[in-house]
């Protein structure tokens, strides 16, 4: 039986000009699952609204993030597929980003050309969420219909809590001698609440416990698999609970998942803390959130607020130590999710 994997992460636009930014943000912000309003209305906030007065900002963004060698995500994506290929060589890698190219739509016809009778689905995101994980699965579900050679399709929803994934990111973490820091920040994405009240509507986001504990229920919740996360590396690492930090970055909005990484910056600084670590440990791969966010914005946000050095610890990318550890996810994919 032929075997393959397709990997995906979130996408990047073509280049940092404007017209290439504006189709990739196009793209993205009119995903029901990103923006989760009735399609008229999404229409008009994302198409004369939202892109029209970010596309400037957002150009400028990605211009501070662009290399001579272009987007670092697209950068390690492809250093990841090569690598992985190469450590499973009975394996064919595939990859593909959910906005902008290489696309799904790209990849999926490639399948068949190959004789590919076996796929494995795996969205770069350690923690699941509907807005990330879930509208990579629509797509390929999607394309998938009209390939009958395949005879099994696997889902891998997340692995947040696979052994090999926290070893891996501990200790990417551990290169930065955590324990010279003042404090460590676990930086994860922000999402809106409300996509989380959906996920579990019995368990609100404004009287869930799991900033303490994993509830029963957490492993349907990003949130509680982000604080999760945090507490394993923080385990591995031999962080204390006052040592560190949980917050989330990238919010667009107040009623978003909090506390905010910005927000615990200026508490630290304002503590009196001078040097701090932020790891993000929802992303794979290192990007516009983590390069430009973290790396440049959030060191001049501790600076100017009093601190003195921000860290931002580089992601997994396509590290030899990563990639033996991904092989191991595949590998258990069909027992454990």
């Amino acid at each position: 039986m032929k075997k393959a994997i397709l990997i995906v992460n979130l996408g990047t636009p073509d280049s940092p000009g404007k017209g290439a930014v504006g189709r990739y943000l196009t793209q993205f912000l009119n995903d029901p699952y990103v923006i989760d309003i009735p399609q008229p209305l999404r229409f008009i906030l994302v198409n004369l609204i939202i892109i029209p007065f970010r596309v400037r900002k957002s150009a400028g963004l990605y211009r501070r993030l662009w290399s001579d060698k272009g987007s670092p995500i697209l950068m390690h994506l492809h250093a990841l597929r090569d690598q992985l290929d190469l450590y499973l060589p009975d394996t064919k890698v595939y990859a593909a980003m959910r906005y902008g190219k290489p696309s799904i739509d790209e990849i999926i016809p490639r399948l068949r050309a190959d004789g590919i009778q076996q796929l494995t689905v795996l969205p770069l995101y350690p923690q699941y969420a509907a807005s990330t994980t879930e509208t990579i699965f629509n797509v390929v579900r999607n394309q998938l219909s009209a390939l009958k050679e395949l005879q099994e399709v696997r889902y891998v929803k997340q692995f947040y809590d696979h052994p090999a994934f926290l070893t891996a990111f501990a200790q990417r973490i551990a290169a930065y001698k955590p324990e010279t820091f003042d404090h460590v920040i676990f930086s994860f994405h922000s999402l809106p609440e409300r996509h989380l009240n959906r996920q579990h509507p019995e368990h609100p986001c404004a009287s869930c416990t799991c900033t303490r504990e994993m509830p029963d229920y957490g492993r349907d919740c990003y949130k509680a698999s982000s604080y999760e996360t945090a507490r394993r590396l923080a385990s591995l690492l031999h962080l204390s609970p006052d040592r560190y930090s949980v917050a989330f970055q990238s919010r667009f909005a107040k009623k978003w998942i909090g506390p905010f990484t910005d927000d615990r910056i200026r508490e630290l600084a304002g503590e009196g803390s001078k040097r701090i670590l932020v790891a993000a440990p929802s992303f794979v791969a290192d990007c516009l959130e983590t390069i430009v966010e973290i790396g440049l914005d959030y060191q001049e946000l501790f600076r100017n607020e009093g601190g003195g050095e921000l860290v931002m610890a580089e992601s997994l990318n396509a590290e030899a130590y990563w990639v033996k550890a991904l092989a191991e996810i595949v590998e258990e994919s069909n027992n454990r999710y």
